[in-house]
């Protein structure tokens, strides 16, 4: 073949490098970072080779973590915020019993000591740590199952820093249905929160909260700052301190978008800081999301840094409250996650269309204006430079819904292998995504997973349907009420917008989704005909049982998508097998608490009764997402089987045998 002269093949049949298994083996995730009393950095990052385990790394690349441990928490089931680090001290939540550990930094023969009781088992949780240095304390968000009630109990607790003995937490806070982000001042004076009840979600309506500490360490008065006005619907979030005793945080009052305010103690009123109709911070899922930061410099009032997203984009601004002014910094990531600040060197987590999951250190001028140095720390995927070439480039696409003027959102990924050129008789088979959450969004950076299709051939669609975040509250509130109608009706309409536009196979539509997104992709091919196939990982196919048995987070969250318990039932897709009427492959962990295995068995069954192809993968070991590379790497080549033999045309140019697919083996 000459230089330059590619190869004409099916769509789909492409080879590629990028195989399944460098795919699972770059899953690493980063599950919160911060920076030592020396300005060193430290992560945690959850490892796919050590079946998903969660381990603290310095800047060195030097494990912190002692192999027998796993930085985790489950509260509300998500997790998130499982350590904190101030000086050498070093807090954390380990996975199997739940319990916090104290580690001393400096000391490597120092291990990990407990500080929170044992409850003979993992039923007492631990999430969103701060450091009370006044009173040698750590205060943080405890989920408790002690109690003989279904539902746990959740309270802002402290925990005596104590090397000899472990005491039972001491209450501070409770009485709400939710609890988050503890914040304390420099001084150890006052303490910031946010809590919510039921039925809200966070992002609905939530309350700020500020208290004042008494010498013995209670809260001994409390106001709240935001969300307490009945008439103004917001959700506060993110509160943070400086070092001058100024309480920042972002909420979504008047505008619908997530903002930087300031309250005005000695007012009690509030203040914003920059108006902009963008997204400053996103839902809160998990625990620890930090989308600002403060930059202390001595000689001038307040400087924020922070991450804004605005049509599809990440962006990093700089806000000077002394000179009024803000500014955009230009750096590499298009979707900005999490900013930590140390002194004029931020920290960012990021990713952008050529660049995985990652943590960069952004210095910038004097100005605050420009980036002096951006150098990546830490990255899901370290050796990827050899994998450019055959990346896919997303196109951000606006399109039509079914409501008369109204759009929606994704990104579409076209195939893409210098190696290839598709048959000029053929349009490419079409993989369409629906994200998770459902309040949650697709972010168009690069995921190995999605160029381990496209690579192949495959063109692929992220669909931010309507209900997705990163586009203000009246977009995320169109599913309100409407899951299983929006959802569907935008990622139907975005693969025939794909069609009608010529750039794929109009018979070749296949959908997958994880979670809700799983709802979304059964809810799809049960109530329309436009997909030829599709896969559920670890996806809803029930909503009234997925409500009943549903843990206390999210206990409200179903039906208030779905509107009423009729819809329930109406929407559910396993109370509608016989409108199914093509393939579909189904996996599942054993052990997911969100959605009961037996939903996956019921789904499989009904279809395996109904004779249409059907396959069932259940893992041991995996819940709510799989963590484990070798889970990982067989969910997608199965996927890429399961599609290419039942509707794609063409042969797969990898060694993979096949999963048995019931009523077509």
């Amino acid at each position: 073949m000459a230089t330059g002269e590619k190869n004409s093949a099916s769509y789909g049949s492409w080879k590629s490098p990028i195989t399944a298994d460098i795919v699972s083996g770059s899953d690493k995730r980063l599950e919160g970072f911060n920076v030592d009393s020396h300005g060193h950095l430290i992560w945690l990052e959850t490892r796919p080779a050590e079946s998903g385990r969660a381990v603290l790394v310095k800047e060195s690349g030097e494990d912190i973590t002692p192999k027998d441990f796993n930085v985790r928490n489950t509260v509300h089931e998500y997790g998130g915020g499982s350590f904190g680090v101030s000086g050498d001290v070093l807090v954390f939540s380990n996975f199997d019993d739940q319990r916090l550990y104290k580690q001393t930094l400096t000391s490597s023969d120092s291990g990990p000591v407990p500080i929170t009781p044992d409850y003979a088992g993992p039923h007492v949780r631990y999430a969103d740590g701060v450091f009370d240095g006044r009173l040698n304390r750590y205060i943080a968000v405890r989920e408790d199952h002690r109690g003989v009630d279904a539902k746990p109990t959740n309270e802002i607790v402290s925990v005596v820093l104590n090397d000899n003995t472990t005491e039972e937490p001491k209450v501070l806070i409770s009485g709400n249905d939710f609890y988050a982000f503890p914040r304390m001042d420099l001084k150890g004076e006052r303490l910031a929160w946010i809590e919510w009840s039921h039925p809200n979600m966070h992002w609905d309506k939530a309350e700020l909260w500020v208290g004042y500490i008494s010498e013995s360490g209670d809260i001994e008065k409390r106001v709240v700052v935001a969300g307490g006005c009945r008439t103004l619907v917001e959700s506060p979030t993110e509160p943070l301190w400086s070092s001058k005793g100024e309480l920042f945080f972002i909420t979504d009052r008047n505008t619908g978008f997530w903002n930087i305010y300031k309250w005005i103690e000695d007012k009690n009123e509030v203040l914003a800081i920059y108006s902009l109709n963008a997204e400053f911070t996103r839902p809160f899922w998990v625990f620890g999301n930090r989308c600002y930061d403060i930059i202390e410099r001595k000689e001038e009032s307040t400087i924020i840094a922070c991450s804004y997203r605005q049509h599809g984009k990440s962006y990093l601004g700089v806000i000077n409250q002394a000179k009024n002014s803000f500014c955009s910094v230009d750096i590499p990531f298009t979707y900005i996650s999490n900013i930590v600040a140390s002194g004029q060197i931020l920290y960012i987590e990021g990713a952008s269309s050529v660049l995985p999951t990652s943590l960069a250190k952004v210095i910038l001028d004097d100005r605050m204006s420009n980036v002096v140095d951006f150098s990546i720390m830490w990255s899901s995927s370290s050796d990827i430079d050899k994998y450019i070439p055959y990346f896919s480039r997303p196109e951000f696409i606006e399109f039509p819904t079914d409501v008369a003027g109204q759009i929606a959102y994704a990104y579409f990924y076209p195939p893409c292998n210098p190696e290839y050129n598709g048959s000029q008789e053929e349009k490419p088979p079409l993989l369409l995504e629906s994200h998770g959450g459902p309040t949650d969004e697709a972010h168009g950076t690069l995921n190995l997973s999605i160029q381990y299709w496209t690579s192949r051939g495959w063109a692929f669609v992220d669909v931010n349907y309507g209900g997705s975040t990163g586009y203000g509250r009246a977009y995320r509130e169109r599913l309100l009420g409407k899951w299983g109608i929006v959802d569907i009706n935008d990622c139907c309409s975005c693969a025939e917008y794909l069609v009608d536009e010529g750039k794929v196979d109009g018979k070749r539509l296949c959908i997958t989704g994880c979670s809700a997104g799983g709802y979304t992709t059964l809810a799809s091919l049960a109530f329309r005909d436009t997909f030829r196939a599709g896969a559920s990982l670890f996806g809803i196919g029930d909503l009234k049982s997925l409500s009943d048995h549903m843990h206390k987070f999210e206990s409200h969250y179903i039906i208030n998508l779905a509107g009423n318990e009729i819809a329930l039932n109406e929407r559910s897709p396993i109370n509608f097998v016989d409108r199914f009427s093509c393939p579909i492959i189904v996996f599942q962990g054993l052990e997911d608490t969100v959605v009961q295995p037996e939903q996956a068995r019921k789904i499989y069954e009904a279809l395996k009764k109904k004779g249409l192809p059907v396959a069932l993968v259940e893992y041991e070991g995996e819940s709510h997402g799989f963590r484990k590379a070798e889970s990982i790497k067989f969910t997608l080549e199965q996927q890429m089987m399961f599609f290419a033999r039942t509707v794609g045309q063409f042969a797969v140019a990898d060694d993979i045998t096949p999963t048995h697919i019931d009523n077509f083996d």
